[in-house]
């Protein structure tokens, strides 16, 4: 997108749209910038979020990543090119690869827009969980602009910032439901918890092949977590950098690593897995292992 972005609505600015061929753009209706819930949203968020620090700083303490980047930025150009670097990772961590579910960019942010700041910030307390009460079911109005050959066009929407805490706790039951279900699949009898390795086997297989990989032990073969790590990037179509992770790990703490590595990947792709420790995956404990690779054949069978 072009750099002349428009600002939000404010108060006392008048804001002029002049969008490119074919690009659309959304502003939120001045009058619903004077809503008590939008408001505390926003003293909930508000932060210097242009240049890329905050963010930054959001990502190593809530992922762990330090992306070798500079710490200050003063120029626009160098603000943008540490925007892309922080966003494209943070992106990365949401498990966001549909770019039509990513409502926020570089242009957007470094240009203060408001609507996209917030989408970014909402997204982050959402995946992430911190300890920040955000309030429930926040919506605002928005102008969206469309500039095509043939003229300008627009229409008024209603767009979600926040969601609503009753559907978010349905979610959380229907999660806590399937764990349920899980621990009743561990009570079969011998023979029926082979048919479901046996399953689940063919589900692993039949994605590591294009790897040239080939699972025959549910429990040892993954206790490394080499094996997990390669078929949670070949699932969910990205590449864990080699530089990572332990490809011949022999140690248990290079294990561990790998493990525990592999599980906050699986949270950060949105496959959140309770009372699952990596120690029990490394030690081979068969169940903790089934856990995971049953969430993640449900989610991608």
């Amino acid at each position: 997108m072009d750099s002349d972005k428009f600002e939000p609505y404010k108060e006392d600015h008048t804001v002029e749209v002049q969008p490119a061929i074919g690009e659309k753009r959304k502003v939120i209706q001045p009058t619903y910038l004077k809503d008590p819930q939008l408001a505390k949203l926003k003293e909930s968020l508000e932060e210097d979020l242009y240049d890329g620090l905050v963010f930054h700083h959001l990502l190593s303490r809530l992922t762990g990543v330090h992306l070798d980047i500079g710490e200050m930025a003063l120029t626009s150009t160098a603000q943008i090119c540490k925007l892309e670097a922080v966003l494209k990772e943070l992106d990365l961590r949401l498990g966001l690869k549909d770019s039509s579910r990513i409502r926020w960019d570089v242009q957007l942010i470094h240009n203060k827009d408001l609507l996209a700041s917030i989408h970014l910030l909402v997204a982050m307390v959402r995946h992430f969980q911190p300890d920040l009460d955000l309030p429930s079911s926040v919506k605002v109005e928005v102008v969206v602009v469309e500039v095509s050959r043939s003229g300008i066009k627009s229409h008024v929407q209603m767009e979600d910032l926040t969601e609503d805490r009753r559907a978010a706790a349905s979610d959380s039951h229907s999660r806590a439901e399937r764990e349920e279900a899980f621990d009743e699949l561990l009570k079969l009898e011998d023979h029926e918890l082979s048919n479901v390795k046996e399953v689940i086997l063919q589900f692993v297989n039949q994605n590591m092949l294009t790897l040239g990989l080939q699972v025959s032990n549910v429990d040892r073969q993954f206790s490394d977590g080499v094996i997990l790590l390669l078929l949670i990037g070949q699932l969910e179509g990205f590449f864990v950098p080699l530089s990572y992770f332990n490809l011949n790990p022999v140690t248990h703490s290079e294990m561990l690593h790998n493990v525990t590595l592999a599980l906050d990947l699986l949270q950060d792709t949105g496959l959140q897995l309770s009372h699952v420790d990596p120690n029990d995956i490394v030690s081979q404990d068969i169940s903790a292992t089934l856990k995971v690779l049953h969430a993640l054949f449900r989610k991608h069978k």
